[in-house]
This record gives structure tokens, sequence and C-alpha cells, in this order.
């Protein structure tokens, strides 16, 4: 575990967009718990592109209950997410592709039995938070928490060029796959400058960025949060 305690700062700073999040509104009844690759398939068929796109990303929609991703239902196979007005479907993309990520609005998207209808689309640049986590990052079945994170320092230092002096890791959870379920950690990261902030966003930790994985998010605080014994 990493967990040096700083003091608090604040991180006034201008962001580049030339990265960011598209967000869609959406209307499902129900969508599977465990929808990753689903919806990484759906997409593909309307965004050939994505495959291709290195910065590109999906992330997993995620509804009230579910909260901040920290905690998730056990049972994936057999809970279905609710979707409400203000759920949204989100995508991380390269500025170069925002007109083309806006011929979603309108379509409908199949995963498995359920339909998804796409609705209007919203940018929404990164900013430069302190704390980040990630609901997925991929790990692997024999890999202990110690060398997960050690592995996570080295890669935060390889594409962003820092340090990590706080980071903590949650249980692990499988994503379904036809091939082989997808084993994956929630990773938290605090105490970020500006530009590790920014960077990380943009580029991601680990791979499978099109089922979810590795796409980091702002967390607004970390106080409730206890790194584990």
């Amino acid at each position: 575990m990493f967990w040096q305690e700083d003091e608090d700062k604040t991180l006034p700073f201008i962001a580049p967009d030339d990265v960011l999040d598209v967000s869609f509104a959406m209307q499902a009844k129900r969508l599977p718990l465990d929808h990753a690759w689903l919806l990484s398939q759906a997409l593909q068929q309307h965004l050939p592109w994505l495959i291709h796109e290195p910065l590109a990303g999906i992330h997993t929609i995620h509804v009230a209950e579910s909260g901040n991703g920290w905690e998730r239902p056990d049972d994936a196979q057999h809970q279905w997410l609710l979707p409400s007005k203000r759920t949204r479907l989100m995508l991380r993309i390269p500025k170069t592709r925002l007109e083309t990520v806006r011929e979603l609005t309108g379509k409908t998207l199949q995963l498995d039995d359920c339909r998804l209808q796409v609705g209007d689309m919203k940018t929404k640049p990164f900013t430069n938070a302190a704390v980040l986590f990630a609901r997925y990052v991929v790990s692997s079945a024999t890999e202990s928490e110690p060398e997960f994170l050690q592995r996570m320092a080295q890669d935060i230092k390889q594409v962003a060029d820092f340090k990590v002096k706080k980071m903590m890791c949650g249980k692990t959870y499988q994503l379904h796959t036809p091939a082989a379920p997808l084993v994956t950690r929630h990773l938290m990261i605090a105490d970020l400058d500006n530009d590790a902030s920014i960077r990380l966003q943009q580029y991601g930790l680990g791979g499978a960025h099109l089922m979810g994985c590795g796409l980091l998010l702002p967390h607004k605080s970390i106080k409730t949060l206890k790194p584990t014994e």
C-alpha cells in the first residue's frame, strides 16, 4: 500500500481539451450489470475506428445505486441496471473524433436482448483533480495487492513522469468476455499535480480501455476511504 500523508492542495489550472469525455443522453428499460464487452461490441458496430484509436475508451454505465463504483453488487450474472433519465452513456475520445462520434445520436445499440437508444451529446473536458480513481484496471488472478500497486507505480511514472505518493486498490472484479473473464481491480490515486492528473486521464493505465478499464475519473474526496490492512 502507498500512503504518505501530505497537506491538502488546490490546483488552479486550465486543462487542455485535446482528449475529452463525451456523454450522451440514453434510454433503456434495463441493461446487464456486466455489460462492458457487450457495450464495446455494440459501439464498434457504429464506430469501427474505435479499435484503432489508442486514446479512445468506453465508460461502463453506472446508475445512482452503484455510487462512485467503489462498491459493486456481487452477482453480476443475475442482476440488472435500471437506468433513469439522468443516466449517461460516456466515451473518452480525442477531440479530432468529436464530430464523428456525434453521429451516434439517434442510433440504437443492442446489448443481448436489451436496447439502448442514444440521445443528444454533451462534451466534458478533463479537470485537474488531485484525486483520480478507476473502477477497473486490468490485473490477474495471481497478482497480489502489493504487486499490483508496484506495477501501477511504474506505469504512472512511465505515462505521467510522476512518482506517486498516495495510492490504494480495492478487491478484484471479473468482467465477462467470450474468451475468458477479465480480472480487474479498483484503483485510487491521490495527491497528483496538474500535469500528472491530466496525462493520466488522457492516456489511462493498462489495457482494455474499450471495456472501461484503466479510465481514470476525478474523485471529490478520499477522507471517508480508509486504506486496507
